[in-house]
């Protein structure tokens, strides 16, 4: 047998034995997985998981953009609530339910709930309404809900809750807001300066209180058309009015590491994350508005999302680079980062998750099979 032969034999063995060595990334069902992205600079991209590689000539030309400080660190909020004490009140001529409410510092909304008064909330004089009591924060211009819940250390969803808030989830300045009480407290963190410098947050933290309060007459700030121009934290970011239409779009293509629900151990998954060489574009799935960019979520590294009309958003995470500014309009298939293995992630790969509201959807039943 020649030598060129032996080789050839060698390569189909290896081969034949390869085929037999299962996968790290092997999965409880037998769906394939997604094609690797190719293009033209797929042959400069390593093996996921390969940590000695460096950006090739070209690549250096992509810079990230500076990500500016959110509301709720530009503006913070001193904890000064009012103790409101529960009590009856007899409406007098003249009053209305916003003057009611001053009056005594409990929330408009929260008296009209008590009280089941329908909209547009009218009141008549002689009619007894019940004030609920509580701890009241009057809502200060530029202070963003998530703000409001660290400084008196509860959870923002608590907040939502206590308050019946909802979508677009943006305050106004001159509102009041009932801070829930915790009871029993976390264990170790007694006190509300100790459970603020605790907090941490979440995906739905940014999606519902991360925008800053408006004037009562003033509106969302339209989107930008590209990142050089950046909207000022204090400024609330008007997400797309309806879905553009045309479906999603996969962000990156390659192989699923996790899927959406419950994991092994237990662990919800609100996305899918999916393998992808390093520096891979992460492309906007559908047409919207950034709502977010940066890493205050320590877990999910650089972090994307992306508002799309009619109460659909997108969340972009463990990204390396960002190349997009928060209020800034994109369209489908935009690079928003660059694929990194920030977070709590062990390889190069991209978190993704869709969201309708503030309940998280399995991505693939919304994306075309590939």
């Amino acid at each position: 047998m020649t030598e060129s032969a032996m080789r050839l034999l060698g390569l189909v063995s290896l081969a034949t034995l390869a085929g037999c060595i299962p996968s790290l990334d092997d999965r409880s069902d037998d769906r394939p997985p997604l094609p690797v992205q190719r293009n033209e600079r797929a042959d400069r991209y390593p093996a996921p998981g390969e940590r000695d590689w460096q950006p090739q000539r070209g690549d250096e030309e992509v810079t990230a953009l500076p990500a500016p400080r959110p509301a709720w660190e530009s503006r913070p909020v001193i904890a000064d609530a009012q103790d409101v004490p529960s009590l009856t009140y007899t409406v007098a001529a003249g009053d209305t339910l916003n003057r009611i409410a001053a009056r005594t510092g409990a929330s408009a909304d929260a008296i009209a709930r008590a009280n089941d008064l329908p909209s547009p909330y009218a009141v008549r004089e002689g009619q007894r309404l019940s004030i609920p009591g509580g701890r009241y924060h009057l809502v200060r211009t530029g202070e963003s809900g998530i703000a409001i819940a660290r400084a008196y250390g509860v959870p923002w969803s608590r907040v939502v809750e206590t308050n019946g808030l909802v979508d677009p989830f943006i305050l106004r300045t001159g509102q009041r807001v009932l801070i829930p009480d915790l009871t029993p407290a976390a264990p170790g963190l007694s006190s509300a300066a100790q459970r603020a410098a605790a907090f941490r947050l979440d995906i739905d933290d940014i999606l519902t209180g991360g925008e800053p309060a408006l004037a009562n007459n003033a509106r969302p700030s339209r989107a930008v058309p590209g990142p050089s121009r950046v909207l000022p934290a204090t400024a609330a970011v008007a997400p797309p009015a309806r879905f553009a239409g045309g479906g999603f779009a996969w962000p990156v293509q390659g192989r699923l590491l996790s899927r959406f629900g419950p994991g092994q151990t237990g662990e919800r998954r609100n996305g899918v994350t999916i393998a992808v060489p390093l520096n891979t574009p992460i492309r906007a799935a559908a047409d919207g508005v950034v709502a977010y960019v940066g890493t205050g979520i320590v877990s999910l590294g650089g972090l994307v999302i992306v508002k799309h009309g009619s109460n659909w958003t997108s969340v972009y995470g463990y990204a390396s680079k960002l190349l997009v500014q928060r209020g800034q309009a994109v369209k489908k298939g935009q690079t928003l980062a660059l694929s990194g293995e920030t977070g709590a992630i062990e390889r190069p790969a991209l978190l993704f998750e869709l969201r309708k509201g503030r309940t998280p959807v399995n991505p693939e039943d919304q994306l075309p099979r590939l």
